[in-house]
């Protein structure tokens, strides 16, 4: 992931991991030719499909970050081909600090994580918001997997760079949905348990009404 790494060591950057011991291994990669905006892989592409949220950070005026976190059905940011992601974005707070963000910087970074499987991916890139009426083609495109809500804007990133990121420290975590199918097994077999005490208690109480040795 060359084009990561450039984007990302700084001379700040390196600084730091000349002082923690890591700057030999980093200047390995640096040395790979900054070939520009990187595509993203088959995996990486299916990927950002099969999951329901991420967070999006983009950078004030003022050089400070904002982080937000967005979320929707799997599938809601779509990848529109090898380089571009897109997403309807919905009416939220009414803040607009990301979409006023946009405006003076458009450089974004954005992460996607899978708590389930304990992955992660990292992502640079361009982004864009403009009102959903813009590109009326393109929003009735996204529109067959959104979020939920009021459409307020289409919301594209260019993407620059991408790195896959190590599962360390990852807790697992898992979505209703997903439990849902794990435990589907495990509560067909709890139903059918309950069934057959119900049958054996019928037919304890049928013993017992009828005389048999079970009776008082």
């Amino acid at each position: 992931m060359s084009r990561y790494d450039h984007i990302a060591y700084t001379p700040s950057v390196r600084k730091a991991q000349e002082e923690m011991g890591s700057a030999a291994a980093a200047g390995r990669r640096l040395r790979e030719p900054d070939g520009g905006p990187e595509p993203l892989t088959a995996d990486a592409a299916g990927f950002i499909r099969g999951l329901d949220g991420f967070l999006f950070s983009s950078v004030s005026e003022s050089g400070w970050p904002y982080i937000q976190f967005r979320g929707g059905p799997p599938g809601f940011v779509h990848v529109l081909d090898p380089r571009t992601l897109a997403y309807l974005d919905v009416r939220g707070n009414r803040q607009y600090i990301t979409t006023g963000n946009l405006r003076g910087d458009d450089r974004v970074a954005l992460f996607f994580i899978d708590h389930a499987r304990r992955t992660r991916l990292k992502l640079f890139g361009r982004a864009t918001a403009v009102p959903a009426d813009e590109d009326p083609a393109l929003a009735e495109r996204l529109d067959a997997t959104r979020t939920e809500g009021t459409v307020e804007q289409l919301v594209t990133v260019r993407v620059e760079a991408f790195a896959w990121n190590c599962p360390n420290h990852i807790t697992p975590r898992f979505s209703q949905e997903e439990l849902s199918e794990v435990l589907a097994p495990v509560r067909g077999r709890l139903a059918a348990l309950e069934d057959e005490n119900a049958t054996l208690r019928a037919e304890l109480a049928a013993l017992r009404g009828d005389g048999g040795p079970f009776s008082p």
